[in-house]
């Protein structure tokens, strides 16, 4: 099973993001469980999502607190918790930053980070910081978890039928190609 888990805030569709990266997830065939906590349920305050994925039924309905990925769609929500909480050994950070890696603190345990300056691309597509598209295509490209045609088709079945699914699916592309991808090296203890 390989566990993710979106942080972002309030009205920047972290949920939303979940629900078209589970129908993309079980359009190529993979069981999908998507779990979203909404907290203060504000605008700006942080927000959760969960995403479960399988090659086999899921039962578990709980939160995530062991996830094989943290993608975290707001640049400053690491400030107001802990992203990292319980990320597995070798796990993925993709995070939307205008810093290069070396300006970044990178968690111990990350063996993959995704950067994607995705809240200047989304007030350039936008004219707003919504970054959850983005961030998807951000998520595919680090990851390889999911293709970006599947999500391609999600977002085409998803809300964004009507207002903005030009947009939403330029979003989607631009995150896939404007996000970097490192491999970390740590160095074995002596």
């Amino acid at each position: 099973m390989y566990e993710i888990r979106i942080h972002g805030r309030g009205g920047q569709g972290a949920v939303l993001a979940g629900s078209i990266l589970a129908a993309a997830i079980v359009n190529e065939g993979s069981y999908v469980v998507a779990i979203p906590s909404f907290g203060f349920e504000r605008r700006g305050a942080p927000v959760t999502s969960f995403l479960r994925m399988d090659t086999r039924e899921i039962r578990q309905m709980t939160n995530i607190y062991r996830p094989d990925c943290v993608l975290c769609i707001d640049p400053t929500v690491g400030r107001a918790v802990n992203i990292f909480d319980g990320m597995v050994e070798g796990g993925a950070w993709i995070q939307t930053t205008a810093k290069p890696l070396g300006e970044l603190t990178v968690p111990p345990q990350a063996g993959t980070v995704g950067l994607c300056d995705a809240v200047s691309i989304a007030l350039e597509i936008f004219k707003r910081p919504i970054t959850n598209t983005l961030m998807l295509g951000a998520f595919a490209k680090t990851t390889g978890r999911v293709s970006l045609d599947s999500l391609r088709a999600a977002v085409m079945d998803s809300d964004f039928r009507d207002a903005g699914l030009k947009q939403n699916l330029l979003a989607l592309e631009r995150g896939y190609e404007e996000t970097t991808v490192h491999t970390i090296q740590r160095r074995a203890a002596a």
